[in-house]
C-alpha cells in the first residue's frame, strides 16, 4: 500500500484490486467510515469522475448517535424511570426552564 500526505486534514491511500476486482479498506478509511465487515456502503460517481465513498445506514448520519448502545441504554432507563412514575414532572416549558436553570 502507498501513502501519500496531502496535508493535514486530508489522507490519501492507494490499494490494488484484488482478486475479482475487490478492494481492501485500508484500517484508516474503515476506521473514519465507522465500518466493518457486513456493513453497507454507498459510492457516489460524480460528474467530474470522482468517487466518494461512505457508509451507509437505513438512519441518516447526522441521527446515528440516537442508536448507538450507549443513548439506547439511556432510553430504556428513562422509559423505565417513566413507568415506575420516577423523575420530575414540570406542568409546561417555563417551569422545565426554571428547574433546569435553578
Amino acid at each position: 500500500m502507498n501513502t501519500t500526505d496531502h496535508d493535514a486534514d486530508e489522507v490519501v491511500r492507494r490499494v490494488q484490486l484484488g482478486k475479482g476486482r475487490q478492494v481492501t479498506l485500508p484500517a484508516e478509511v474503515r476506521d473514519a467510515l465507522q465500518v466493518d465487515t457486513g456493513d453497507d456502503v454507498e459510492f457516489t460517481v460524480h460528474p467530474n469522475g470522482d468517487v466518494t465513498l461512505r457508509r451507509w445506514t437505513e438512519i441518516p448520519s447526522d441521527q446515528a448517535w440516537f442508536w448507538t448502545a450507549e443513548w439506547q441504554d439511556g432510553e430504556r432507563e428513562a422509559s423505565a424511570e417513566l413507568a415506575a412514575g420516577e423523575g420530575t414532572f414540570y406542568k409546561d416549558v417555563d417551569a422545565l426552564l426554571a428547574g433546569l436553570n435553578g
